[in-house]
């Protein structure tokens, strides 16, 4: 199996790596990188570049992988100071839905479902995109978002745009994955691990 596991995320990383997006190994390791990532059109998150760090586990695919914005984001899924993305959101997604695929063996299903909807590169053009246009304050790692949501859904809007300008460019992820603090305003989060949470 852990043949089968390297395996895996050297291709992952690999079809990442070969794709459009701006992506840093950190120390050469293929289970550690950063993407650059930018908030999809038609959302207040428009023109946002973030640095997303994430760290892939021994037992992935098997095992959700660790996913952190660097730079500041205001939304109710995303811890503001850490830039963790919520566990549960993680672990809904990634857990396979065999209801449909009603009619296939179980294998065929789960490998169906690894090779075909689990691939690094959804992260980036399924997951984190549906994450940013479709919060749920039901179930928030930032209060405050998802009472503004909830209750003030354009001052929601005004607030994620103020964010996607003060801590959202360019600069703002370039200085998040060199460390580098401009100043307090613009001081950026650190990400912990989300799986050490389980």
């Amino acid at each position: 199996m852990a043949g089968q596991t390297k395996r895996r995320i050297e291709t992952d990383v690999m079809k990442l790596l070969m794709s459009d997006y701006d992506v840093s190994l950190v120390n050469d390791s293929m289970q550690e990188f950063y993407v650059r990532f930018h908030g999809p059109e038609e959302t207040p998150f428009a023109n946002g570049v973030w640095k997303i760090h994430v760290e892939l586990p021994d037992q992935y695919p098997y095992k959700s992988p660790s996913i952190g914005f660097m730079n500041k984001i205001f939304h109710p899924n995303i811890d503001e100071l850490s830039g963790s993305v919520c566990l549960d959101v993680i672990n809904q997604t990634w857990s396979p839905m065999f209801g449909e695929f009603a009619g296939l063996s179980l294998r065929i299903a789960v490998t169906y479902y690894y090779t075909r909807l689990l691939d690094m590169i959804n992260i980036f053009e399924v997951f984190l995109p549906q994450l940013l246009r479709y919060p749920n304050p039901n179930d928030p790692l930032n209060g405050e978002a998802a009472a503004l949501l909830m209750r003030h859904p354009k001052e929601y809007d005004a607030k994620v745009k103020e964010y996607v300008q003060r801590f959202a460019t360019k600069e703002a992820a370039d200085a998040a994955t060199d460390g580098q603090e401009e100043d307090e305003d613009e001081e950026m989060s650190d990400i912990g691990s989300i799986s050490d949470d389980e």
